[in-house]
């Protein structure tokens, strides 16, 4: 058994990474469990106590409530725009690094990718608040031309999280982008394909694994986020920020537990697509 470890490195790393990453998976699904669980008891309303006894009256009231169906539906338009606006920037600047830049400025770039994830959540987000200010420098730019900022709301949400969340999309186009052989772009080319053919039929069918890999970052990271809208989308209402509402305003647990599964349920669902699609198995 020792000699087969010894031959075979990838078996010898799974032994290695086989228990943490055992009891990482059980803690996980030991917690989704507690929440699930969680959600299923209410709240005394006069007492504030909660009341473990088995029901289903969180789940019918996001059910038939039209404000939470409002906010699911915000918060996955909000996610999707976020996740193809990174998409679209992304690719042109992953395109430059692996193919263009050279192997010293690759390095470089990659740093100044990885940069802004080293400096601070709530450093960004407020950077981001100024800028939306009535007396900020997208007002300032914005007042020759007769316009204004558009101020705290959807557009400032979708445009920091955007950028937030842009190096998690960078990255895995790149090390696609950097895996793609340069003889598959000039055999497309000797045959006469034009570059927008060899994009869609070349290099985007290579790439979608590294575009699924960064959706996934991008898409849930914007489904769970509460901090960002608190700052910068002023009346604007998403998942997470109705999860800690509900659970430190409202004082309501089991509502809250109950809240935070639609964001889980939209996750299963987006990864289970993905693994349907083949794009998984590629990464």
């Amino acid at each position: 058994m020792t000699d087969i470890l010894h031959r075979h490195p990838r078996l010898r790393l799974a032994g290695l990474l086989g228990p943490p990453m055992l009891w990482l998976g059980v803690a996980y699904l030991g917690a989704l469990a507690a929440l699930f669980i969680t959600s299923l008891w209410t709240v005394n309303t006069f007492t504030g106590s909660i009341q473990r006894e088995w029901n289903l009256d969180n789940f019918r009231d996001l059910l038939t409530l039209e404000v939470y169906r409002a906010i699911t539906v915000r918060t996955l338009l909000i996610a999707v725009a976020v996740t193809v606006i990174d998409a679209l920037l992304a690719f042109p600047i992953a395109l430059f690094m692996a193919k263009v830049a050279t192997r010293r400025w690759q390095k470089i770039l990659v740093i100044a990718v990885l940069t802004p994830l080293w400096a601070s959540y709530l450093v960004k987000a407020y950077a981001w608040r100024a800028m939306f200010s009535g007396t900020g420098p997208i007002a300032w730019m914005a007042e020759p031309l007769g316009l204004g900022t558009p101020g705290y709301g959807l557009a400032a949400t979708v445009v920091t999280l955007a950028y937030l969340w842009l190096p998690y999309m960078i990255l895995p186009l790149y090390a696609g982008l950097e895996r793609l052989p340069n003889s598959l772009l000039e055999a497309s080319s000797d045959l006469g394909a034009g570059g927008a053919t060899t994009l869609r039929r070349v290099v985007l069918p290579i790439l979608m694994p590294a575009v699924v890999a960064g959706s996934i970052f991008t898409f849930s990271l914007t489904l769970g986020d509460y901090i960002a809208v608190k700052i910068v989308g002023g009346g604007t209402q998403m998942l997470g920020n109705a999860v800690y509402d509900t659970f430190l305003t409202g004082n309501n647990m089991p509502f809250a537990a109950a809240l935070s599964t639609i964001p889980v349920l939209i996750m299963l669902v987006y990864l289970s697509a993905a693994r349907r699609s083949g794009a998984l198995e590629n990464l």
